[in-house]
C-alpha cells in the first residue's frame, strides 16, 4: 500500500425513503477509559495523537466483553427509551467489522439475548456499516416487510488492531449504538440518501488474513495479518473529499441548503477530517457533532453513538433536518439527509 495512491470520488445514485422514523436510540461504552498517556508504553506519543487526530482517550472492552455484549447493552438502552413491546420487533440488523465469531453471525446471538423472535443478520461494511444497516432496516419497514426494525452498530476494535501499529492502534475504541425504526409520516425519513462503494481501494483499509483469500493454515501460527492495516494518508484525503461531496449531494438532491440542517452527524474518524469538511462547506463547526475526543473511532458504533448522545443533549428534535454519514473500509460510504 502506498501513499501515492489516489482514489477518485465516485457519486452513487441518490434515492428517497420517507414514511419511516426512528422512535428509540441507545448507546453503550465500556467503563475502561484508555488515555493517550496510557498508550505511552506502546511507544505512542500523546501530543502527536491529539494534534493529528483530536483523540484524547478511548474505551476498551475488558477481556470478558465481546461485540455482542456491547450490542445487547446499547439495544437495551434503546428499547428502554421507547414504549414498544419486544414481541413487535420483527427484524434485527447488526453492523460490525469485529463479530464474535467468523461463523455464526453475531446478530442471532444478540436477538436471543434480547428475547426477540425475529430475523437477525449481520452487515459488514466497516465504518459505513451502520448506515448500510439503517437503510436496510428502513427499507424493510417502508415496504411493510417489517413493523419494527432494531438496527445496531457495534465494534470491539481493540481486538482487531495491532498494538504495535503506533499510527493506527490509538485511533480506535470500542462501543455500540442502536436505533429502533418503524413507520412514520410521509414527511419523515430519508429525504435523500446515497450508499456507495469503491472496491479499488480495498487494500487501503484491510484485515488481510482470516478469510478465504488468506485462510488459516493447519498447524501454522497466526500472523500480524490478522490485524487491521490502514494506509492513513490516502484514506484521509479520500474521506475529506467524500464527506464533503456526498453531504452536498444529498442536500442538492432534496432541494435544501446547509443552513437548513440542524445537526451534522458524521463518522468520528479524525478531527481533521471533520474540520476540513465543515470548513470546505462553510458549516459552523459547533453544529457538527463530536465525541471522538472521548471515544476515538468506534467504527460501526460511531454514528449511532453520536446520534444517541446528540438527541439526548437536545441538539435536534422532531421535524429537524439531520445529515448523517459513515465512511471507511471497502471503500464504502453511506450518507443521508433525514427529517426527524
Amino acid at each position: 500500500m502506498g501513499d501515492d495512491l489516489q482514489i477518485s470520488i465516485r457519486r452513487a445514485p441518490l434515492r428517497r425513503l420517507t414514511g419511516v422514523q426512528i422512535v428509540g436510540t441507545g448507546s453503550f461504552l465500556p467503563d475502561n477509559v484508555v488515555t493517550n498517556e496510557a498508550l505511552a508504553s506502546l511507544g505512542c506519543d500523546a501530543e502527536w495523537i491529539i494534534q493529528r487526530t483530536g483523540i484524547r482517550e478511548r474505551r476498551h472492552a475488558p477481556p470478558e466483553m465481546s461485540t455482542s455484549d456491547m450490542a445487547v447493552a446499547a439495544a437495551e438502552q434503546c428499547l428502554a427509551s421507547c414504549d414498544v413491546p419486544r414481541s413487535e420487533i420483527d427484524l434485527l440488523v447488526l453492523a460490525t467489522l469485529s463479530p464474535d465469531y467468523l461463523l455464526p453471525a453475531t446478530a442471532p446471538t444478540v436477538q436471543d439475548r434480547l428475547g426477540l423472535n425475529c430475523a437477525a443478520m449481520d452487515v459488514g461494511a466497516a465504518c459505513a456499516g451502520f448506515m448500510y444497516a439503517l437503510v436496510t432496516g428502513m427499507q424493510y419497514v417502508a415496504t411493510g416487510t417489517s413493523k419494527y426494525a432494531l438496527v445496531i452498530g457495534s465494534d470491539t476494535n481493540s481486538r482487531v488492531m495491532n498494538p504495535a501499529d503506533k499510527k493506527t492502534f490509538p485511533l480506535f475504541g470500542d462501543g455500540a449504538g442502536a436505533v429502533l425504526v418503524t413507520k412514520g409520516s410521509p414527511e419523515q425519513g430519508l429525504l435523500a440518501y446515497t450508499l456507495g462503494a469503491d472496491g479499488s481501494g480495498e487494500r487501503l483499509l484491510v484485515r488481510p488474513e482470516g478469510g478465504s483469500r488468506a485462510s488459516i493454515v493447519p498447524g501454522g501460527e497466526v500472523s500480524l495479518g490478522w490485524f487491521v492495516r490502514m494506509d492513513g494518508r490516502p484514506v484521509f484525503k479520500w474521506a475529506v473529499r467524500l464527506l464533503e461531496d456526498s453531504s452536498q449531494h444529498v442536500l442538492d438532491g432534496a432541494g435544501f441548503t446547509k443552513d437548513d440542517v440542524k445537526a451534522w452527524i458524521w463518522h468520528q474518524a479524525n478531527i481533521r477530517i471533520l474540520n476540513a469538511a465543515s470548513d470546505a462547506m462553510e458549516i459552523d463547526r459547533r453544529r457538527v457533532i463530536r465525541n471522538l475526543d472521548r471515544y476515538g473511532n468506534t467504527s460501526a458504533g460511531s454514528v449511532p453513538i453520536a446520534l444517541d448522545e446528540a438527541l439526548r443533549e437536545g441538539r435536534f428534535s422532531s421535524g429537524d433536518l439531520v445529515v448523517m454519514c459513515g465512511f471507511g473500509g471497502g471503500l464504502s460510504w453511506g450518507t443521508t439527509l433525514m427529517r426527524w
